[in-house]
């Protein structure tokens, strides 16, 4: 009876403790821009197989050498702007960041009374008034101080509350309404009134820039007037 040696599993083993040569993945895919390279392959091509008898002429080649110059540096200066652009935008967000816990000026008709028990704003005077005042209300509506700063030109008027009342009570942190207004020929006209309001978060948009959030919501960091610590 004659034996036979099944050789394969042996050699499949062999095989796989042999050293393996490292396959480096090649890729078919090649790029459809058109390289400095090709351009003067393409321009040799052209060069041999005109007619000797009337050779090309000087200027014409220059302008297509010209043509692709230009193609290629335009090509080469929207990757630069690309990448500066990328750049500004990350600036601009850590530059946006620093704002967050920051005031910011904004038109409104309430103030905003922190714990350090001090409101600010501005009254925006359009035409010069005979007498100039501010009224608090509380969030029942009720006149809990007035302030009168007589007569005033044509301008912005910067005002503090120190937070107490007609009776010098501290009054509690939170939300209060203002209303400012002017008497033009004895007749008292509501004027606007910007408060600080504090800074949320921000974020950026990008084709509106910066946006800061606020209790009034989004706005535009162009359309803010001013920025407080």
């Amino acid at each position: 009876m004659t034996g036979s040696v099944n050789n394969t599993a042996s050699s499949t083993y062999l095989d796989s403790m042999r050293w393996q040569d490292k396959q480096t993945p090649t890729s078919d895919k090649k790029s459809d821009a058109l390289t400095q390279e090709d351009f003067f392959a393409l321009l040799t091509q052209q060069l041999s197989f005109q007619d000797p008898s009337k050779p090309a002429d000087n200027d014409q080649m220059i302008a297509q050498m010209t043509s692709f110059t230009m193609a290629e540096g335009i090509s080469n200066l929207n990757s630069k702007f690309e990448s500066l652009s990328a750049s500004m935008t990350s600036n601009s967000a850590l530059q946006a960041s620093a704002l967050v816990g920051k005031k910011a000026l904004m038109e409104s008709d309430t103030i905003d009374l922190g714990d350090s028990g001090v409101g600010k704003g501005s009254i925006v005077v359009e035409k010069p008034v005979e007498q100039l005042t501010m009224s608090v209300f509380d969030g029942t509506g009720q006149l809990v101080r007035q302030f009168n700063y007589g007569a005033k030109t044509a301008g912005a008027v910067r005002f503090e509350w120190d937070g107490l009342d007609s009776q010098g009570n501290r009054l509690p942190a939170g939300e209060y309404k203002i209303k400012a207004e002017g008497n033009m020929g004895g007749q008292f006209t509501s004027l606007p009134v910007a408060t600080f309001k504090n800074i949320d978060s921000v974020n950026i948009n990008g084709s509106s820039g910066i946006i800061v959030n606020t209790s009034l919501g989004a706005v535009k960091l162009t359309d803010i007037a001013e920025i407080s610590g």
